[in-house]
């Protein structure tokens, strides 16, 4: 049984709680590279399976030394699923700095012990590295988009200012807090928001019953990116005319919003893991909960995410669901669709469902290495789609034609009126045209 134990410096060796409840064990192999996994014998006694694809309920020690580094760092993907991504990496690098460790110091274990109990989803790691997390504060955003900036930009004096300035340390403590949790390459935070007073705070403290719990996408971030796409300033009105969009053509979304501060407009979304009062449910993206890696383009197709939601035992909505918002991704150029961008949630009774769905905007760049084309492929194709490459995965996902035809109809009617819903959204008017431009709306007749 691998067990609790930790060096002088570094942690070794961690607890994998989910609800309240130590399940697993995770040591890191330095060596090797990889870290060993191995649930809990108490654990073994229930039904409840947090990874059932990967790593179903056994006493064997899991270690999976054949996947990607650069995208699972060594962990099972239903560890993995719990680090941060490049802007939340940026931040826990800065971080160090300021400790004066290395990067290469830092182990994949010792990021999921300083995520703790902060990450998203309902797996928590002890020991957590960063203590106590506070009193519920109110947060200014207009500094932590300046400090994002700063720590996006690897500017050389950021540490130095932060040493000699308590205001501004403090400030870093903040974004640290909000910012590491969330994932995606784009700077965002976990915040809680009371919509009456408008007031934001950490949402990784339990706060006051007027608030709720969000996803906050920074807006006017200089090397704000995701692969090769940059992320101008006014790039959440954008994602907020598709959410508008996207909600009518019958996609399940969170309740999500612009929220505007000098001059800026920040996109705001519910956080489906969350519920009001702070309880978590357990979530698995594709990439982590069948180990189909986000980072090969065109590897994996979304004929595999229907046969993973057939393991999962998803319901017939559920599919219908999925086969709409690929119809939507592939009509509207939503062409960054890789495998950590669905996702799956599990309640406490080990009940699995589709989450909704997030990230849904334009990502287009006929330039690109990756946005080119799609990064999940549609009947062998990621680009040049017609309309019997649609119905071809609908047969596969046991969808019927006509039900396949007529989300097909309604999704091709609806996007039509694209400029409504961009104009609604204030996006700007060149760039609505150029993207309406894009989208495959005769490619389907």
């Amino acid at each position: 049984m691998v067990t609790q134990q930790q060096s002088e410096a570094r942690v070794e060796v961690a607890d994998v709680v989910l609800w309240g409840e130590k399940i697993a064990a995770v040591a890191w192999n330095r060596e090797k590279g990889i870290a060993d996994f191995q649930y809990r014998p108490e654990f073994l006694k229930q039904n409840t399976q947090p990874a059932p694809l990967t790593m179903p309920l056994s006493d064997r020690v899991y270690q999976f030394a054949g996947l990607n580094k650069d995208t699972y760092f060594g962990l099972p993907g239903l560890l993995a699923d719990s680090l941060p991504d490049k802007f939340g990496n940026a931040l826990i690098d800065a971080w160090l700095a300021k400790q004066g460790r290395s990067q290469a110091s830092f182990s994949p274990i010792e990021r999921l012990c300083y995520m703790g109990n902060r990450g998203m989803g309902a797996l928590e790691f002890q020991p957590s590295t960063r203590g106590r997390t506070g009193q519920s504060h109110r947060i200014e955003i207009d500094t932590m988009v300046s400090l994002a900036n700063d720590v996006l930009s690897q500017r050389q004096s950021l540490m130095a200012n932060i040493e000699y300035d308590r205001q501004k340390e403090k400030a870093f403590e903040d974004i640290i807090r909000i910012g590491t949790s969330a994932g995606g390459a784009r700077a965002k935070a976990i915040v809680a928001w009371d919509q009456q007073s408008n007031e934001i705070r950490s949402g990784q403290i339990t706060a006051p019953d007027s608030f709720s719990y969000w996803i906050l996408k920074f807006d006017g971030i200089q090397h704000n990116r995701d692969k090769e796409l940059n992320d101008p300033q006014g790039f959440g009105r954008v994602e907020y005319a598709y959410y508008l969009m996207a909600k009518d053509c019958g996609i399940t979304m969170m309740d999500s919003h612009l929220l505007q501060e000098n001059g800026r407009a920040h996109f705001i979304t519910k956080r489906f893991d969350r519920f009001d009062n702070g309880d978590k449910l357990h979530v698995q993206s594709l990439c982590a909960i069948n180990h189909l890696d986000f980072n090969m383009a065109g590897a994996h197709s979304y004929e595999q995410a229907f046969s993973v939601m057939d393991k999962l035992e998803l319901s017939k909505d559920d599919k219908l669901q999925q086969f709409k918002r690929m119809v939507f991704n592939a009509v509207t150029r939503n062409q960054d669709d890789h495998t950590k961008n669905i996702a799956y949630v599990m309640n406490k009774a080990g009940k699995w469902r589709l989450s909704p769905a997030f990230d849904v905007c334009f990502s287009y760049n006929p330039d690109g290495l990756w946005t080119a084309q799609h990064q999940m492929s549609i009947n062998g194709k990621r680009d040049n789609f017609q309309r019997e490459d649609l119905l071809a995965v609908a047969k596969i996902a046991n969808i019927k034609k006509q039900d396949a035809e007529d989300i097909l109809e309604q999704i091709l009617s609806i996007t039509t009126s694209w400029l409504n819903y961009a104009n609604k959204a204030d996006v700007d008017n060149k760039f609505a045209n150029y993207i309406l431009s894009t989208f495959r709306l005769r490619w389907f007749e």
